[in-house]
């Protein structure tokens, strides 16, 4: 599927409704077929927990991953002390929404944390979302101190060679990436792979080595298990903070998937708007088994709620 035909339909050039209305698979897409589950699944609509809701519906559900006495941490973009409006983080609502699922499914700990840009305690609060999950019932965690983190030998052939991730991301049994979709000044783009830099401890190594590169290696110790992208007001300009004269666009959309290439890959399609070039990690992210960047071999689901 090319670029325009793809942001035509996220859009909203044609309503598609329905479980069943999907774009047809090619020859190489993945086994995830073979289980009755679609590789992606794009909603359109304005209230977050509904999209949400009908895409995890359409994956299986949440219990497809998470079990009762298993350890979630989900990770939102929570690194600027801005408030919700600006989109520089993940919403509030859709955080505690995944919360208060896992809760219901039994989750024995369910964990959120995110290694900050601005002032940790001031990102936290000023972003709203601290509030939002404690509220729902998880435990929110501090990543501002090098004792939190543990260093890990990160496999293959690698740039980056090692890196420190939070405890919380190494103990858990499930790991929900939940990223805000936005412009950023270095990567070009946030969303589920570059979303793994607030895991780790030293984001220096990463620039030094070179973000298309060493953004995907992040995951080669460890891939989250699910992640969702929210692209409801979509920051095209001054990320990843932004501020009163950055642009936006309203997407209206949320993202779902076990494939970050694949999702990462979908959220470009809807970043284009802004002129950005694809981000070089996606390609890279393929070419070391991360997952798949080419959409027209995967069955993707688009849905509106």
């Amino acid at each position: 599927m090319d670029r325009r035909s793809f942001i035509k339909t996220l859009l909203g050039g044609a309503a598609v409704l329905g479980l069943g209305n999907v774009i047809p698979r090619g020859p190489g897409a993945p086994m995830a077929l073979a289980q009755g589950f679609p590789d992606l699944v794009a909603v359109k609509g304005t209230d977050v927990a509904a999209m949400y809701d009908r895409a995890l519906e359409a994956i299986g559900g949440l219990g497809r991953f998470v079990g009762k006495g298993q350890k979630v941490l989900i990770k939102p973009n929570m690194g600027w002390a801005v408030e919700p409006k600006r989109a520089a983080n993940t919403s509030p609502e859709l955080l505690a929404h995944i919360i208060k699922n896992a809760k219901a499914l039994g989750a024995a700990k369910i964990s959120v944390f995110d290694n900050t840009c601005d002032n940790w305690r001031s990102a936290y609060g000023e972003s709203g979302l601290e509030e939002a999950a404690n509220a729902a019932g998880a435990e929110v965690a501090p990543a501002n101190s090098e004792r939190y983190f543990q260093k890990v030998t990160i496999p293959g052939d690698t740039k980056l060679g090692e890196t420190s991730y939070h405890e919380l991301y190494l103990e858990a049994d499930v790991i929900i990436n939940v990223p805000v979709l936005k412009h950023h000044g270095g990567a070009k783009m946030t969303a589920a792979l570059k979303n793994m830099m607030g895991a780790i401890w030293d984001r220096s190594d990463l620039h030094w080595g070179g973000l298309d590169r060493c953004i995907p290696e992040l995951m080669l110790y460890k891939k989250p298990t699910l992640n969702i992208v929210e692209a409801q007001r979509v920051l095209l300009t001054n990320g990843p903070r932004g501020h009163a004269d950055s642009k936006y666009l309203a997407a209206n959309m949320l993202l779902a998937s076990t494939d970050p290439v694949a999702i990462d890959s979908a959220a470009y399609r809807i970043m284009a708007e802004s002129g950005i070039t694809e981000p070089g990690y996606i390609a890279h992210a393929a070419s070391i088994g991360l997952g798949q960047n080419d959409l027209s071999r995967l069955n993707v689901q688009r849905l509106t709620v």
